[in-house]
């Protein structure tokens, strides 16, 4: 059970009216209509631990204050003066702004804080998910992919709707993309490092509350969401949303009182003697141990399922699980297993947090797909020069060793939004992460790069050759593997950072995806690799028992050979066989032809 409340949560239209519910810990709570710099307060009437007020008439923008101990030593931050969002609010007036107010008592936060706009829920029952496992998806940062794209209005580049054009539409199909995987599309607001650096966050993970659309990115609302998502699925393509449930951006003790801190401050995970827990390493963890907080959770879900999205990524996901060990049997898994609605949608799982315990790879339900960042490291090591042949075929082979399931539930990628570009890994040996103010101490230290011979960029035909048959390699290697190929916006076609392999606090044209200037016989070897993929009959997520392992020679794979330098996988089809050779020195071929007889 959820222990849902009686009433929807949030701001829900009733005959002659609008009806407001609100969970909270408070002594009194207010309910705060807007029109323009006009603030009206409503009391509301409490059952349990949900406040609600019905109002007649139209109400438009809203917003809560809550009473009660101030006592940040004992987790309590009750204080009229901060204008708090509803954590159930679907679109929000403005973005938020970092300011020190935000966490000084007693000052008044309502010029700052964004109102919510009462929006009409979302009834409808969704259609069955386009995407299935083993299509490819094609992760991106909407504003990041389309702030440079020539073809896109500049009025509408950096939104949501710039994926309805149809250039960027052509772009996806020729790619054959399966799914896209748009990172946050929530509002979310800047760590309070970076204003004094003049950074902003450019990737979103960081929202205050999980369904509220961001103004920026977003700024039709739910109506662009589900006009958006309509185009890519007339298109052949489904939409998965990368959501942020481990923590919320309100930060740590020092951090801003703007929703959940100042109504109910319990949905924060805390230790027995009070402190907050940081498994998320953003100050805070949501306790989703809470039955209030998987409701939360679950409601959000459903709202995002009825715009027509496919599926959901959970950044951190062992979070979810945390009570506060990582719990396999967590009642969040069967609680989304048993509802009617997301049981049928796609659940991924980045499969780690910082958490005791925090990496789970393996650990998520059989049905549930994961980040697999062995494939990621192992992959990058053999065609680098230091790895087995073994590890490499492991991971080809969907990670059998990590996901038992006869499909493999493994989401193979070999670069992400996280770390260096597929292009600068090649190029780079180590971080050049300067322009995010902290030393070059951010980002991963320890990635699995190499730069053949030289840093950077360079004229020199030999290392650019050798930096280019390294990525063609890699991506070869993607495609033909079992289970489910992700790649990255723009490194079909050579998009680079620079050398900075954490680009978050980027929101220039370091992260701008450059396509002027993209590589587009790369981006036609890309579309190439696809189309073999979807147009050869193989289960790409269940060939496992078929496959038959030898050496580059031909022969039967000794003890010895797992430690050479490459081998060539024979895969049945019908009457055929599919030879996939993986070959250190000369790249990856693939060769269809008569079946070959042991």
């Amino acid at each position: 059970m959820t222990n849902q409340p009686a009433l929807p949560l949030g701001a829900t239209p009733v005959p002659g009216g609008t009806r407001f519910a609100v969970r909270s810990t408070a002594d009194r709570v207010e309910l705060c209509l807007f029109d323009g710099p006009q603030e009206r307060r409503v009391a509301m009437t409490r059952e349990g631990d949900v406040w609600s007020a019905t109002v007649p008439g139209p109400a438009h923008l809203y917003g809560y204050r809550a009473h009660g101990e101030y006592d940040p030593a004992c987790h309590l931050w009750f204080d009229p003066a901060k204008l708090l969002v509803d954590p159930y609010a679907l679109e929000l007036d403005r973005p938020f702004v970092q300011s020190p107010r935000l966490g000084r008592y007693g000052e008044d936060t309502a010029d700052i804080v964004p109102r919510a706009r009462v929006v009409a829920p979302l009834t409808e029952s969704p259609a069955p998910p386009l995407f299935q496992p083993g299509g490819l998806i094609y992760e991106l940062n909407i504003r990041g992919f389309s702030m440079r794209h020539p073809a896109i209005p500049p009025e509408q580049r950096g939104t949501l709707a710039a994926l309805a054009h149809p250039a960027v539409l052509d772009h996806l199909r020729k790619l054959g993309v399966a799914a896209v995987e748009l990172m946050p599309i929530t509002a979310a607001i800047d760590e309070r490092h970076l204003p004094p650096l003049g950074l902003r966050n450019a990737w979103g993970y960081n929202p205050v509350v999980p369904m509220a659309l961001c103004p920026e990115r977003v700024p039709g609302g739910v109506a662009e969401l589900v006009a958006t998502v309509a185009a890519l699925r007339e298109a052949g393509i489904g939409v998965i949303l990368d959501l942020v449930f481990n923590h919320m951006g309100e930060s740590d003790v020092q951090g801003g009182t703007l929703s959940f801190r100042g109504l109910d401050p319990d949905v924060y995970a805390r230790t027995a003697e009070g402190t907050l827990i940081n498994d998320a390493g953003t100050g805070n963890t949501l306790d989703a141990s809470r039955p209030s907080v998987r409701a939360m959770i679950l409601d959000s879900l459903r709202h995002f399922a009825r715009a027509g999205v496919d599926g959901f990524r959970f950044d951190l996901a062992p979070v979810l699980a945390r009570g506060p060990g990582f719990d396999p049997h967590a009642p969040i898994f069967a609680e989304i297993a048993a509802d009617p609605i997301l049981s049928s949608r796609i659940m991924i799982a980045e499969p780690w947090d910082i958490g005791p315990g925090g990496y789970q790879l393996g650990a998520f339900p059989e049905h549930w797909l994961e980040w697999n960042d062995r494939y990621r490291d192992q992959v990058r090591r053999f065609w680098r020069g230091d790895g087995r042949s073994g590890d490499l075929a492991t991971r080809i082979a969907g990670s059998a060793d990590v996901f038992s399931s006869p499909a493999s539930r493994s989401v193979n990628f070999v670069a992400a939004h996280d770390g260096f570009t597929l292009a600068d890994m090649t190029a780079f040996a180590e971080r050049h992460n300067h322009a995010n103010g902290e030393d070059n101490r951010d980002g991963h230290s320890d990635e699995v790069a190499w730069n053949h011979g030289r840093e950077g960029p360079t004229d020199d035909p030999a290392i650019l050759h050798a930096r280019q048959q390294s990525v063609r390699a890699m991506l070869a290697t993607l495609f033909l593997s079992r289970g489910t190929p992700m790649l990255t916006a723009g490194d079909e076609f050579g998009r680079s950072q620079r050398g900075n392999n954490n680009g978050y606090a980027q929101d220039n044209d370091t992260t701008w995806l450059d396509w002027a200037n993209r590589d587009e016989a790369l981006e036609d070897f890309v579309a190439a690799l696809s189309a073999f993929r979807r147009e050869t009959p193989l289960d790409w997520t269940d060939w496992l028992e078929a496959a038959e392992w030898r050496t580059l020679s031909g022969d039967s794979m000794g003890p010895d050979d797992w430690n050479g330098d490459g081998f060539a996988l024979h895969l049945p089809l019908g009457d055929e066989s599919l030879i996939l050779r993986f070959d250190r020195a000369r790249g990856v071929s693939a060769i269809r032809g008569p079946a070959i007889q042991s």
